[in-house]
């Protein structure tokens, strides 16, 4: 599948967003390159780092939205470039997914995060990161994340002794896709129409030993 043809499956996508009221909100940018013809995802390394919730985890770039932020997406924008050096300000949003909920989800103090995806047709040769919130990136063939051989299930400093789905796509021991990020991957590929093997769609549940 072609940028073109995520652009296309975006365009027919109604996404599922969170319209209520709340008060903490963030944005991540799903930024899509093509590389021989293959779609290719940025993916982030975030820094280990005390008070993040999502420290040392594999994510997309985002953060949380500020006062003076104008709207949801800018801070998709605006974070993309502080962490990682790359701009989309002429970079053509293709589509919008779910808005998710972080920790306590439905709770007062849940946060809701967006997700928009980009198309950068030339980024920068180098990735300039913000040390203090990413310690590595870079980007991974988006269609690769479906391959069955890439998955697993293990147990995460955060989640005791509960498993959850994976996607391995570096080094085994540090670079795992899960949480959050697994599942914007997953709503990504039923957007434009993929099967996406195992995961929440399919009923897991990390409560059961087999997370069924």
């Amino acid at each position: 599948m072609s940028i073109d043809q995520i652009r296309r499956g975006l365009q027919d996508y109604e996404p599922t967003l969170v319209d209520d009221d709340v008060e903490r909100r963030a944005a991540v940018a799903v930024v899509l390159r093509e590389r021989r013809g293959e779609p290719e995802v940025l993916l982030i390394h975030r820094a280990d780092k005390d008070g993040d919730p999502w420290s040392g985890h594999m994510a997309f770039p985002g953060g949380r939205m500020d006062p003076e932020d104008p709207h949801i997406e800018f801070v998709a924008r605006r974070e993309t470039f502080e962490e990682v050096g790359v701009s989309l300000d002429r970079a053509p949003v293709l589509g919008r997914i779910d808005d998710l909920q972080g920790r306590n989800a439905g709770k007062p103090n849940s946060m809701v995060i967006s997700a928009f995806v980009y198309h950068v047709a030339e980024p920068p040769a180098q990735l300039v990161l913000e040390e203090a919130e990413v310690q590595g990136a870079f980007f991974f063939p988006l269609w690769e994340m479906a391959n069955p051989d890439r998955h697993v299930r293990r147990q995460f400093h955060e989640t005791g002794e509960w498993e959850f789905p994976g996607i391995v796509v570096g080094d085994p021991d540090l670079h795992v896709v899960w949480g959050l990020t697994y599942r914007f991957i997953e709503v990504l590929y039923g957007a434009v129409g993929r099967t996406f093997p195992g995961g929440w769609a399919e009923g897991w549940d990390p409560q059961r030993p087999e997370g069924r």
